[in-house]
């Protein structure tokens, strides 16, 4: 059974011994069962018609061999996204509206789709199925490395804004299987159990501990990341990779008397599961929708924003407002660090490039100068030459203000400006990445204190209200 929001990215692949023309009809009737869609009406489309959709797909296919000469390499036919919601939290015809969106959203426009809303589970969930060639018959949609992940991340944004329930991330060891099997002992189990019974026994140091695991059959490898390997097993097991308290560290802890040993590991380790409580108000906030301060902060801050805020509180693993603050002005402080270094790296390669301008100039004024010098400094012949003289005494006049009056070569000039150009590129790289993140705390934590500043006022206006009475 799905219990919240989840979402998957599927290729579509032309089964072998078929057309490609049957496959894509088999795809499209399957999702478009009558039984599992209503008789049809909870099926919408984008530049086709569900009737005669697998048709259009081809015929996208074959007005992209004809235009570009090219023929598909790979037997992928179409793409389907798999989108399931919490069970009793979306009516059909809404759910039907979250996928055209998510589709729309995802695609950009550019390719044709279906999206048919099942309910023949006790969970309702889209299948949404969009043509691999785009509209324009130029191009094949680019299946890249992470798209399966970016439209899962998409899904949650829309999701959100539509104050729906999506799966929270939690770590691998705390991921529950679906299947009703009982729950297999991995080797990371059996070596915290055993970890956990030598402990029991209070040796005396972690070598001792080592030498009880080896007469377990464990072979220890040290180094920087420790690990074991059970006799017959290929790899070792980082003791880090266990979960807290099972590091070296944690275990010289233990042994040392300045930590507590956790209670004995059964099956799959149990962690202290970490409470979000910042992001959880945000979301029931979203999906609230029903105070006046609600409505205000609506019409003022787009839904989608809170929607990035949640994902982006998730993904960071932020889970109070305090920590929030220190990562939004530790990211300010360096971002203001990198513009003071670039503003120096700048200043100085424009005082070296005016200054290896007045050496220039000096050198090809110097024999008018001279000969300006020699005449006595005759007013006719200033005039004759007016501009390489003041050009002249102009390069002198920088020269003076130089520390000890040294004019540098120019070769170390030319070494120093590309010293300063490398500086600055370097910072630069790092401002941009700084800049970015900087700018997306920023706008979440506007928007948490906007959300907690509402509910900051309600509780006063409550508080009144109760006076009153």
């Amino acid at each position: 059974m799905v219990e919240l929001a989840a979402t998957r990215l599927i290729a579509l692949h032309k089964n072998k011994g078929k057309s490609v023309a049957a496959c894509l009809k088999s795809r499209t009737d399957y999702a478009q069962n009558p039984d599992k869609t209503q008789q049809g009406e909870l099926v919408s489309s984008y530049e086709c018609s569900p009737l005669t959709v697998d048709e259009e797909f081809m015929l996208s296919k074959r007005q992209y061999e004809l235009m570009t000469g090219r023929r598909q390499k790979n037997d992928v036919i179409a793409y389907q996204i798999r989108q399931s919601f919490k069970p009793g939290e979306i009516t059909a015809e809404e759910a039907n509206k979250v996928g055209y969106e998510l589709a729309m959203r995802f695609t950009k426009g550019k390719y044709a789709f279906i999206v048919a809303t099942h309910t023949d589970r006790e969970h309702i969930h889209n299948h949404i199925i969009y043509n691999s060639t785009s509209l324009d018959c130029t191009c094949k949609f680019n299946n890249f490395f992470l798209s399966g992940l970016a439209v899962q991340r998409l899904s949650d944004m829309v999701c959100i804004e539509h104050g729906l329930s999506i799966i929270e991330p939690k770590p691998y060891r705390e991921r529950v299987k679906r299947t009703t099997f009982p729950k297999k002992c991995t080797k990371r189990d059996e070596l915290c159990t055993a970890i956990d019974q030598i402990l029991k026994k209070k040796p005396k140091d972690f070598l001792e501990l080592v030498f009880q695991l080896s007469e377990l059959g464990y072979e220890f490898k040290d180094g920087k990341e420790p690990a074991f390997r059970h006799s017959g097993e290929k790899r070792f097991i980082r003791l880090r990779s266990l979960g807290e308290g099972y590091s070296q560290e944690d275990i010289i802890a233990i042994l040392s008397g300045k930590s507590t040993q956790k209670a004995p590991r059964a099956g799959n380790q149990v962690h202290t599961q970490r409470e979000f409580n910042l992001l959880i108000d945000i979301q029931a906030k979203i999906a609230e929708g029903k105070s006046i301060g609600y409505e205000r902060w609506a019409k003022k801050y787009n839904r989608k924003e809170a929607a990035r805020t949640v994902c982006l509180l998730r993904e960071r693993g932020i889970d109070n407002y305090e920590e929030l603050k220190a990562l939004t002005e530790k990211l300010s402080g360096r971002f203001n660090e990198l513009s003071d270094e670039m503003r120096k790296s700048e200043k100085r390669m424009v005082e070296i490039g005016a200054l290896l301008t007045h050496i220039n100039n000096y050198s090809r004024t110097r024999k008018v100068y001279e000969d300006y010098r020699k005449s006595g400094y005759s007013r006719k012949f200033f005039e004759e030459h007016r501009e390489e003289i003041q050009i002249h005494k102009a390069a002198k006049q920088a020269f003076e203000q130089l520390p000890e009056r040294k004019v540098p070569s120019r070769k170390f000039l030319n070494e120093e400006f590309h010293r300063c150009l490398s500086e600055k590129k370097k910072a630069y790289t790092e401002y941009r990445q700084v800049k970015k993140e900087m700018q997306e705390y920023l706008t979440a934590k506007q928007t948490v204190e906007h959300i907690i500043g509402i509910e900051q006022k309600e509780k006063q206006n409550l508080r009144k209200e109760d006076s009153v009475r």
